[in-house]
């Protein structure tokens, strides 16, 4: 049986406290993957979590499932909705977790003797059923899980900036190879021309990189 104080102990040393959405993080993370049938925490990458926001809620997610940014099971696209989808890899099935429309009122149940609906709110979330709390529903990627995973050893660069692109995120365009800041679907744009450190020349710098550096 998992040990959910367990795991809100480790969510809320990475934040000195402990809040309803790490609580909320740690129930979701455990509902995903058990609706799909997986045991958590994981350590191989079986297990795609996709969250819908940031902050403490994805902190209780990854202390839940073992998912992580830097095993490359944890992404987020950032929708501000505290919802999680997760995807067994190996059969391509996908669930998505939110918590019910009305999770903060029906909490209020839970906690009758507690004034205040955050404590209230922090109380219910480690007590109430899944049934009470949360909605799964089957969905169906909009992206392929292959693509999302992708293939980490393919490498190319970018013909106009000159940068190298991993994980197959380059985008093809009038017969051009491009990062997706060129293709002008990136998050930055540049304020003036890139200027080498004139100590390392360019070519050094590609051979580099070339050569497997960084």
């Amino acid at each position: 049986m998992t040990d959910i104080q367990a795991l809100l102990q480790r969510s809320a040393a990475r934040h000195s406290h402990l809040c309803p959405r790490q609580v909320l993080g740690v129930r979701i993370g455990l509902a995903g993957a058990a609706a799909l049938g997986l045991d958590v925490p994981r350590q191989d990458k079986r297990l795609l979590v996709i969250l819908e926001t940031d902050g403490c809620f994805a902190d209780g997610v990854e202390v839940a499932t073992g998912a992580t940014v830097g095993h490359r099971t944890l992404r987020v696209e950032d929708l501000g909705k505290i919802a999680a989808t997760f995807i067994d890899v190996k059969t391509g099935r996908a669930v998505r977790v939110a918590p019910r429309l009305d999770v903060r009122q029906r909490a209020l149940a839970y906690a009758p003797d507690e004034r205040r609906h955050y404590f209230a709110q922090l109380k219910a979330y480690q007590i109430m059923p899944d049934e009470e709390m949360l909605m799964l529903q089957d969905v169906e990627l909009t992206t392929p899980v292959e693509a999302i995973v992708s293939r980490p050893v393919i490498r190319t660069n970018c013909q106009i900036c000159g940068e190298e692109i991993i994980n197959e995120r380059e985008v093809h365009r009038d017969g051009q190879v491009l990062c997706r800041t060129c293709a002008g679907d990136g998050y930055y744009r540049l304020l003036a021309p890139v200027r080498m450190d004139k100590a390392v020349p360019t070519g050094e710098v590609a051979s580099a990189f070339q050569d497997g550096g960084a």
